[in-house]
């Protein structure tokens, strides 16, 4: 009898222990080299192991400065995370805005190959609005899992219509977009419908003056279609403000696009469907249903039922603070989300900067993983969250 009893008290223990570790620290503040990670983006490997990948800052938490790219390993689906190392470093300029994903779809690497896109920068984000600096997009490969890296690829002059005469004469283009910056996130690959393959990268630009109500950012995107040898612009989003777009397949290949409402005006999401694989936008509009207090979010295609795509996404759930994180389910292309999970939430649900950017990755046919940044940016988590 002891010893059954034993054995179901260590059962229960592991059992319970198992349940509870639902929040585990993969980067933490002022350790391992850096005073700061922000930018949290995770993806899946073909191997089954996971990649977290995020802004290691060296000095503080400023977005500019000594900012390095930083990758984190798991393979054990999350439990634990192996030694930090570092990808990219710029020495004492900005490595930053990371969109990783997995080509599955192309004939030369059948085992799959990660593209790790990136933006380079010179200056802090409001002096590039002014001018006064200059942001550039590149990526780097993997074909073994992460194990081992290309050398980095300069893509800015096929994605970002920079005008910059005097700085640098090779960009100068007749639109004048200034900031640059890639989803924060995952980027995607669409698996079906007339652009199966595609690799597509949502991302935001400024134009023209800086505008005080931060009306100079939109959001857009570019895409491969044949595996990274050429890039292409995808239009504009036309609502003004939208910026940190992530994005989606839905169910009949078409691409959901969510954003964030830089200018604060709705204190909610902005939406974007395309047809065309991202090319264009048939439609815009605001999500009322998705709540925001001006903060990044995610979102992923997680399955698919009855023609739709079950979709999930992650964001600060407030109009004032980021704070209340939450994930939530949709069954129907992301038209109405009847399933809703709290990832995260502060004890009076009211700090200011509790839980803040997050990004997804799916973990099976009902768990979701989410690495997300808490506790007024001390550190990046991974918690795994059972939504059925």
């Amino acid at each position: 009898m002891t010893r059954l009893f034993i054995s179901l008290l260590l059962a229960v223990c592991a059992l319970t222990i198992a349940h509870a570790q639902t929040k585990v620290p993969v980067f933490i503040s002022g350790e391992e080299g850096h005073s700061t990670y922000r930018i949290p983006s995770i993806i899946n490997l073909p191997n089954g192991d996971l990649l977290a990948i995020a802004e290691g800052r060296v000095h503080g938490e400023a977005d500019f400065g000594d900012v390095n790219l930083v990758m984190k390993r798991s393979t054990d689906r999350g439990r634990t995370w192996n030694a930090l190392r570092v990808l990219i470093d710029n020495v004492n300029l900005q490595a930053g805005n990371p969109a990783p994903v997995v080509d599955l779809l192309d004939p030369q690497y059948p085992q799959g190959r990660i593209f790790l896109f990136y933006n380079t920068g010179n200056n802090h984000e409001n002096e590039v609005r002014k001018g006064n600096g200059f942001r550039e997009a590149w990526y780097i490969t993997s074909h073994d899992n992460g194990m081992t890296w290309s050398d980095p690829v300069n893509i800015t002059k096929a994605v970002h219509r920079p005008k910059q005469p005097n700085a640098n004469p090779e960009y100068n283009f007749d639109e004048d977009w200034r900031s640059y910056a890639n989803t924060p996130g995952h980027a995607l690959q669409l698996t079906s419908g007339p652009y199966r393959g595609r690799i597509f990268v949502p991302a935001n630009h400024s134009a023209g003056e800086l505008h005080p109500e931060s009306k100079d950012f939109s959001s857009h995107g570019y895409y491969t279609d044949d595996h990274g040898r050429t890039f292409h612009l995808s239009n504009t989003v036309n609502i003004a403000g939208s910026n940190e777009a992530t994005a989606a397949e839905l169910g009949d290949g078409s691409l959901i696009m969510n954003m964030r409402n830089q200018s604060g005006d709705k204190k909610a999401r902005i939406v974007a469907i395309s047809s065309t694989g991202g090319a264009s936008w048939d439609t815009a509009y605001f999500d009322m249903n998705l709540p925001d207090p001006v903060c990044q979010g995610s979102i992923l295609t997680i399955g698919k039922r009855k023609g739709k795509s079950i979709l999930a996404f992650s964001n600060a759930a407030d109009e004032h603070n980021r704070d209340n994180l939450t994930l939530r389910i949709s069954f129907d292309d992301g038209k109405t989300w009847p399933v809703s999970k709290v990832v995260d939430r502060s004890p009076s649900g009211k700090e200011l900067d509790h839980a803040a950017y997050s990004d997804l990755v799916k973990m099976g046919k009902r768990k979701v993983g989410v690495l997300y940044e808490q506790g007024d940016y001390s550190r990046i988590l991974f918690s795994v969250i059972r939504w059925k």
